[in-house]
């Protein structure tokens, strides 16, 4: 087999897969679509499956900058998702630890003392 059957080979398969990638794109924005009824979703999946080209086509013509929005929406409510779980694991902040130490010394709990040890641990 010469050495450009193997390139076209791979380049043919590379653009099945960059295919399969945009279709299964397609379909999916067509289910996270909010804005479009259950009878328009069928058709449009259909459309796709039946004539994929033209449907696809047609799909990003008309509904792309839609498409571009969901997408980054769902970009942006992730990263809120990720923000939300990592400040839950970290706990509170050093000058949300440092008021409470204050606290517990105002109230009398931890004296003077305690208090600079454990300001020291948070601190360095």
């Amino acid at each position: 087999m010469p050495f450009l059957d193997i390139i076209w080979s791979m380049f043919i398969f590379f653009l099945l897969i960059a295919w399969i990638w945009v279709v299964i794109s397609v379909i999916s924005d067509v289910f996270r679509s909010k804005d479009i009824g259950g009878f328009v979703k069928t058709l449009w999946v259909l459309f796709v499956i039946v004539i994929p080209w033209l449907g696809v086509l047609t799909y990003i013509l008309f509904r792309g900058r839609g498409m571009e929005e969901r997408n980054m929406q769902a970009f942006a409510d992730a990263a809120d998702r990720q923000r939300a779980y990592i400040q839950g694991v970290a706990g509170a902040s050093t000058a949300d630890e440092l008021s409470k130490l204050a606290e517990l010394k105002e109230k009398g709990v931890i004296n003077d003392a305690e208090f600079e040890v454990q300001k020291a641990k948070l601190l360095g």
